[in-house]
This record gives structure tokens, sequence and C-alpha cells, in this order.
């Protein structure tokens, strides 16, 4: 049987699994794998909400395992560390016990026919001093959930001692990086703000409790939007009371400080980093596969690995050529399109067809600014041109593509059933995580 394995259980890699396991795996064409180092799986664009406690892991996560079961494909935990093309087969590390790092599964082998890497992306510092060990990012649930709990408590030690002479009650969030993962995450502190301060946890005797630091190297927010999105989107922004620092990158991140390369020094009492991402350094070291300067793979237009064509790659971990020298952006939409052309690539590959070119489609972005507004623009495919949306009905639309996905990879039955559950749910409770 055509032995096809996926590593990265991504929104891209999980949508892969389940549409090849509902294809190939259910008739006994193929054996579809997919490996990822995590039990469970967490759409990514949702942890900005996580990190402040809007949404909560354990309600939105779905087992890899019941995944596979109900999809017709099989699931192994476990983290790449190495390939042999030759032999075509990739090793996996060993799984160790969180808490007491007793070994739970030994180093492993697989054996493929195709290999599919989705290993998405991680964090890029750019070498600026100190980034890494005074900032936290946000690429994972366990990440998201270090920096709410961080927040908490910053929150709840500096609300108790607001009363007290000479000690500032004020907390200083510090966010660098001006995309859609910053400006979501400097709207969203706002709510958690206002709940916090709803139910006591942070009772400064000032205006605003957090204040909130946006930072962009570059000349503007959302350098990967319209220039008429980026400036709606900073207004709204300072009217939320978030300070908005552009064309100043960052230099040099202390423990309670950031330094700019004019000279500015902005306090910082949590630091987070949304500047930039790379994809995993493992794939520089794969084997002899040709990556960029960021580690991503360098595929051709049939998302094959420029050195072996029986290796793909997409998502964040891919550099695939588009149009005007440009290459395809690391968003949710280019990663859904990437696994809908593979699936019928791979489900023709394995009948003995070659694989068609991808053609990558704009369909525009939307950027979540708090509980009730959004802005972005979509791309209008019948008046051959862009519509700028923003307020309710722009937030309507952002809240639609998790429910799109979910419905992707878990059936609309389950989406439905999902967002009734998670409706209900949330009437008798906090809109933000207190503990």
């Amino acid at each position: 049987m055509h032995r096809i394995v996926i590593v990265g259980g991504g929104a891209g890699g999980l949508e892969l699994a389940t549409r090849l396991g509902d294809t190939l795996g259910k008739s006994g064409r193929a054996n579809v794998t997919l490996v990822d180092r995590c039990p469970t799986h967490i759409w990514k664009p949702l942890l900005h909400e996580v990190a402040t406690g809007s949404l909560d892991t354990n309600a939105h996560q779905l087992e890899y395992a019941a995944q596979a079961h109900w999809h017709h494909f099989e699931f192994t935990l476990g983290e790449l560390v190495g390939l042999d093309r030759a032999s075509k087969s990739l090793r996996l590390a060993a799984v160790l016990d969180a808490e007491s790092r007793e070994e739970v599964l030994p180093p492993r082998e697989l054996t493929y026919d195709n290999l599919v890497l989705a290993l998405g992306s991680q964090t890029h510092f750019f070498g600026v001093p100190g980034a890494q060990a005074n900032a936290i990012p946000l690429d994972t649930p366990e990440q998201a959930e270090k920096l709410r709990r961080r927040l908490l408590q910053t929150c709840i030690r500096k609300g108790s001692k607001s009363c007290e002479i000479n000690f500032p009650g004020v907390v200083n969030v510090a966010i660098i990086g001006g995309g859609a993962t910053g400006v979501e995450l400097s709207a969203e502190l706002r709510r958690m703000e206002k709940a916090f301060r709803k139910f006591g946890l942070h009772a400064a005797n000032q205006e605003s409790d957090i204040n909130i630091t946006l930072l962009e190297a570059g000349p503007r927010l959302l350098p990967a939007l319209s220039p008429r999105v980026a400036t709606i989107t900073t207004d709204l922004l300072r009217k939320l009371g978030i300070q908005v620092s552009v064309g100043d990158p960052v230099t040099k991140v202390d423990r309670d400080s950031v330094t700019t390369k004019s000279g500015s020094c902005v306090p910082a009492d949590i630091t987070i980093w949304a500047a930039g991402i790379k994809a995993p350094d493992l794939l520089a070291n794969l084997d002899g596969i040709e990556v960029n300067r960021i580690n991503q793979v360098k595929v051709t237009r049939s998302l094959q690995s420029q050195t072996d064509s029986n290796i793909f790659a997409f998502g964040d971990c891919a550099c695939c050529s588009w149009k005007d020298d440009r290459f395809v952006p690391p968003r949710a939409q280019a990663a859904h399109q990437q696994a809908a052309f593979l699936a019928k690539s791979l489900r023709a590959r394995v009948s003995g067809f070659s694989p068609r070119e991808f053609k990558y489609s704009d369909r525009g972005s939307l950027v979540s600014l708090g509980a009730a507004s959004a802005v972005g623009n979509l791309m209008g495919g019948v008046i051959g041109g862009s519509i700028m949306i923003e307020g309710l009905i722009a937030k309507f639309m952002y809240a639609a593509l998790y429910r799109k996905h979910l419905a992707t990879v878990a059936g609309v039955r389950r989406m439905l059933i999902d967002s009734l559950v998670h409706g209900l749910r949330r009437v008798g409770m906090p809109r933000v995580k207190l503990h």
C-alpha cells in the first residue's frame, strides 16, 4: 500500500491528513500517517485569545488520535529529528513525560513513499540582544498559557499594592511587531483589562490599568495589508488607548524595558515578541533538502521539494513562488488552499498521474480588534478589486474563518454542535479566564 507521511498537525497538515484519510485511507488505496510532537491541535490564529484568557484551550483543542480514528488515517506522536532520503525513512525522537522525564515512547523510524512537510513556523528574533531571553513569543498553546498566567499574576500583584504610596499600579506591556498577531493581541488585552477591573483583580486608580505599547520597525502597521487598512487600524488602536510606534526598530530587550534605535526606552513589565517568523531550524539539516535564508523548503509550483520529488512541503515552512517575483505569503488561507491542492495532487500521484501546478488566490485578510470589531479587505473576484470592510460585519466574518476551519476538519454537523455548546457555556461564565 502507498505510504504517505505528513509531518506537522497544524491547520494545513491536519486538513490534508483528514482529506486524504477520507479518500485514500477509507478506500484502502494508501496508508496515511500524521506525525506531530503534541497530542492535540488548536488553530494557531486563536493563540492571541488564549494568551488573554478569552479562549479556553481545553474547550477548543482537537485530539489527533480521535481525529485519526474518525477519518481513517493513523496518528504517531513524536518529533522529527532526522531524514534518510535514500531509504525513504524519517527518524522520530523519544517521547518523554513532561514532569518525570521518563521515556514514554522510544526513538522510532517511519518509512514513506511520499513525505509531506507541514512544520509551520517559529518566532524569528533577528538577533536582537535580550529578545529571546526576556520576551515571550506566541508560537504554541504552552507559550500562550505562559503569557496569560504572567499577565494575570502581574495584574494581581500590582493591583494589590496600588493603594501604597509611590507604588505604580499600572502594568506596562510592550508588544514588538505590528503584524496581525501584534495588532490583535493589543486589542484583545483591552478586553482582558475590562474583565480584570470588573472582577476586582486589578483595581488601580488609573484611567487605564494596562499601558500597552505596540512597536513596529517598518513605516506602518500591518505591512502585508493595504495602507488604508493600516491607517484605519492605527486610528482604532489609538482610540483604545494603545500607544503605536512605527519606523523605530527595537535594538535591545531587557527584563523591564525595551530600547529602540532612536534611543527611546519603553518600560515593560511584560514584553511580547510578535515581530517575525522563520521555519524550524531542523529543516536546514534534513539530508540535503534545499532551504532559503529563513529555513523554508524551496519547492516547485507543484509544492515538491526542489531536491527530492518524493518530498512535498507547504504552509509557513515552504517557499513557493507566486507571481511578479513574489512568494506565497505565510497565511492560514494559503495553507488551506495548499492542503486542498495537495489532497488532489497526492490522490492523482497514487493513481499514477503527474502533479499539477499550485495557483494561489489572495482572498483578502481580516484583523480582529477586540470583542465587537474587526477590519480588513476582501478580494472581490466579481468586481475585480478589493472591498474594504470593518465593524460588526467584519467581526462576524472573522469569527466565521475559524468555523470554516472546524467544518473542514471535523464536519459541518460537529462544527454546528461545537458552536452551540460553546455559546451556551459562555452564558454563565466570565468572558476571560480568571485563574
